[in-house]
């Protein structure tokens, strides 16, 4: 998510989400690559694109939300509390992934709960105790996070 401020042109000043494909779109400017560049060369390539309206447009772009790519993500599916996909930063344990996405549903299973993570060319299937984590407060479940994983809580069963 990028923020676009244009001096003196309120009008034109936007927050934008990069697409998929890598580019953004805002008023006057036309689909623009933003993939791998820094704000300060996203402000010069729209600054670019405003100069056949605007006489010396002065562009400042912020990175306002990160979420990455699949693999730059922790997602959570199933019964939590709020299902997300989370940017992954290091040392990210699955209790911070829990409290990102504010514990299990009243329906979870947590000790049903699994972790999947793609390792090399093999996808892998990990037990996660969420039960014994989140409401034993056991420590010894909670494990650390990679990027890419995902965890996968399933209802309870009645």
């Amino acid at each position: 998510m990028l923020s676009i401020f244009v001096w003196d042109h309120a009008e034109l000043e936007s927050t934008v989400t990069v697409r998929p494909d890598g580019h953004i779109s805002a008023p006057l400017i036309r689909d623009l690559s933003a993939a791998g560049k820094t704000p300060s060369e996203l402000a010069s390539d729209i600054n670019q694109q405003l100069n056949q309206y605007i006489v010396q447009p002065l562009t400042a772009v912020m990175v306002t939300e990160f979420a990455g790519t699949n693999a730059q993500q922790v997602r959570v599916v199933g019964e939590a509390t709020d299902v997300q996909a989370i940017p992954y930063r290091a040392d990210m344990t699955l209790l911070d992934v829990m409290i990102v996405v504010g514990g299990l549903t009243e329906f979870a299973s947590g000790n049903r709960a699994t972790i999947v993570r793609i390792e090399g060319d093999t996808q892998k299937v990990y037990a996660a105790r969420l039960d014994d984590l989140l409401r034993d407060g056991d420590i010894t479940a909670n494990v650390a996070m990679l990027p890419g994983d995902v965890v996968i809580i399933p209802k309870t069963i009645f």
